[in-house]
């Protein structure tokens, strides 16, 4: 029985709307094709964790941009399909948990597709946290997070955050800390948002 749920957000490849700030670096066409490789990298390792639990996690794909068909030719059929709905990342994020507890599910998590480093045995760990926590966070260098897991719904979380800047993580952490949740911490890896991230990309990882 279906039981956990791996949610990733991401965006149609479209050039000139995705990766938007490594657009000045790498051009319309060369930022759109990097979120391509990444997102395809993330998809590809969340399957795996799928195939590794088989039976109790599902994964499914939370986009903006494009349409289903498009998002179906590009990354195949066999796969859940979700449109963002309209507002903030914070209400996407509320919207995408409360649908999944609605459901029956006991542990949800959401990931984004720009953390090349994010690999399937973290992603493992965020959901045996879970059986423990509250709520799992994997801090991103930036101030952000990577990952956020969660047993419930907790709409408390995303308010009131100033999404896109380095205070994420922080007002997160108090958000949570306030409400007496028990926290459980993944390592701090780096997301690839900006051009002088791109000094620490190690395209290889796509490969692996």
């Amino acid at each position: 029985m279906i039981s956990e749920k791996l949610i990733v957000f991401t965006r149609y490849p479209e050039p000139g709307k995705a990766k938007t700030r490594l657009i000045p670096v790498l051009g319309k066409t060369g930022a759109a094709n990097l979120h391509r490789l990444m997102a395809q990298k993330a998809i590809a390792r969340a399957r795996a964790l799928s195939l590794q639990n088989s039976g109790r996690l599902s994964v499914e794909i939370h986009y903006t941009g494009g349409n289903q068909q498009q998002m179906q030719e590009w990354l195949g059929t066999d796969i859940i399909y979700q449109n963002q709905i309209e507002g903030d990342l914070g209400a996407k994020m509320t919207a995408a948990f409360q649908q999944s507890f609605n459901s029956g599910i006991d542990k949800a998590a959401i990931i984004g597709t720009d953390c090349p480093a994010l690999k399937v045995e973290i992603m493992a760990q965020a959901f045996d946290k879970l059986s423990q926590h509250d709520l799992v966070l994997g801090p991103a260098t930036d101030g952000g997070y990577y990952l956020i897991g969660l047993r419930r719904s907790i709409p408390e979380l995303f308010n009131g955050i100033k999404w896109g800047t380095s205070e994420v993580f922080a007002s997160t952490r108090a958000i949570a800390q306030n409400l007496d949740l028990n926290i459980a911490y993944l390592p701090t890896l780096a997301d690839i948002d900006l051009p002088e991230d791109l000094l620490r990309l190690d395209l290889s990882i796509l490969n692996k």
